[in-house]
C-alpha cells in the first residue's frame, strides 16, 4: 500500500512524501524525488580522444566536468534522448551509440535512472544549447581522462562511471584478442 502527498511539482522533478510498506512488514513515511531519467553519452573519437563538458552547475558551486547528458522527454527512448543530446550539448552526431551500462543515481530518495551510452564513428553536427547551459567542449585523451578521474578534477558519478566502463572494456577488449600471428 502506498499514499502520496505531493510536496512539489517543477520542470526537472517531482518531491513526493510516500507512505510505503517494506518487505519487512513495517512502513514508513518516504520523501522521494520522482525524475524521468536521463541519458548519457561518453563520445569518444578514433584517436581515443573523449569529447568531455566543463558545465557550470549552481548546485555543485561552480564549473564541473562531465560527459554530455540530459533529461528524457515523456516517453521518448533513452538512445533517442542520447543521439539528440550529444549533438545539443558539443555539436557531434555518431554513426554508432553503443548501450553500456544504466545508473541510479541516488537509490535512497530518488528513482532517477541514467542510460549510459558510448558513441563512436562521430561526425560533425549543430550544438544548440538550452538558455541555462553554460559550458564548453573540451577534448582529451581518455587515458589523460582517467587521471582526472584519479586527481579528483572530474568528479561527476555519471562521467566517473561512463568514462571507466568504457576504459575497461577498451582494455578488456585488448587483451582478450588473440596475439596476432607474424
Amino acid at each position: 500500500m502506498t499514499a502520496n502527498k505531493n510536496i512539489y511539482s517543477g520542470k526537472v522533478l517531482i518531491l513526493n512524501i510516500e507512505h510505503v510498506s517494506l518487505p519487512n512488514g513495517e512502513t514508513a513515511d518516504l520523501e522521494i524525488i520522482r525524475h524521468p531519467g536521463a541519458a548519457a553519452i561518453v563520445p569518444l573519437k578514433e584517436d581515443g580522444t573523449v569529447v568531455l563538458i566543463r558545465q557550470f552547475r549552481h548546485a555543485a558551486g561552480g564549473y564541473i566536468y562531465e560527459i554530455p547528458a540530459g533529461k528524457l522527454h515523456p516517453g521518448e527512448d533513452p538512445q533517442d534522448c542520447a543521439a539528440r543530446e550529444l549533438e545539443e550539448e558539443i555539436g557531434y552526431r555518431a554513426n554508432s551509440l553503443e548501450f553500456v551500462t544504466n545508473i541510479f543515481t541516488a537509490p535512497g530518495f530518488a528513482d532517477e535512472v541514467i542510460h549510459i551510452y558510448k558513441a563512436t564513428d562521430l561526425m560533425p553536427g549543430q550544438q544548440q544549447l538550452d538558455r541555462d547551459e553554460v559550458l564548453e567542449v573540451i577534448e582529451w585523451p581518455l587515458v589523460m581522462a582517467m587521471d582526472r578521474i584519479r586527481d579528483h578534477t572530474i568528479r561527476d558519478a555519471k562521467t566517473i562511471i561512463g568514462l571507466q566502463a568504457v576504459y575497461l572494456a577498451m582494455k578488456v577488449d585488448r587483451f582478450s584478442q588473440p596475439p596476432s600471428q607474424p
